[in-house]
């Protein structure tokens, strides 16, 4: 079959709060219920996202997850910082909701449903990893993201970056500008 759709339908504990975070993204809120259930759809281009609330949903402990596969992350990326920004007059590296700086593998958001969004490039043809920074930088980045584990991530990266010499400099930049987001999500970044 052709032109079959796929919407999430995530879950979270205000409609309100998750429909102001993504109205601030540039999306617009296509469905909104309050009884019997609360029920709210967001649209941005070609992406739909439909969320259901629950009562006394901790949204610290949510396992939601979603990705959106987009041709430009970078460019989506800015913005969303942008939005953010204007709100919040800086784009928010921890707590929820949360973005994580974009790098060549995409970006992760976490809304204020809990509901960690990833937006990777829409085409993904991974070259296999010529060096173990290329896998450090991917394992911290899945640590400090899917995981909240900075301080590991940061361990990872930082003994990769001394054993990985033969690094190509943009291999090399791409861990560099990953340590400087952990350092600064951990506070020691002056």
């Amino acid at each position: 079959m052709a032109n079959e759709v796929t919407i999430p339908l995530l879950p979270c504990a205000s409609i309100d709060e998750v429909a102001e975070f993504y109205v601030m993204l540039g999306f617009t809120v296509t469905y909104r219920q309050y009884r019997p259930n609360a029920y709210l759809s967001v649209r941005r281009e070609e992406i739909n996202l439909h969320f259901f609330g629950i009562p006394g949903y901790v949204v610290e402990q949510s396992y939601s997850s979603c990705l959106i596969q987009v041709e430009d992350p970078r460019s989506m990326y800015e913005a969303f910082a942008a939005g953010m920004r204007a709100v919040y007059g800086q784009v928010l590296l921890t707590g929820i909701p949360r973005m994580t700086r974009p790098r060549r593998d995409g970006f992760l958001f976490v809304d204020p449903g809990g509901n960690w969004i990833r937006v990777v490039p829409a085409v993904r043809e991974r070259e296999p990893s010529r060096n173990g920074l290329t896998r450090a930088l991917r394992n911290a980045v899945t640590l400090a993201g899917s995981h909240g584990a900075e301080r590991q991530a940061l361990k990872i990266l930082e003994g990769a970056l001394v054993r990985e010499t033969h690094a190509s400099e943009e291999e090399r930049e791409s861990a560099l500008e990953f340590r400087d987001e952990l350092l600064e999500r951990l506070g020691l970044h002056g």
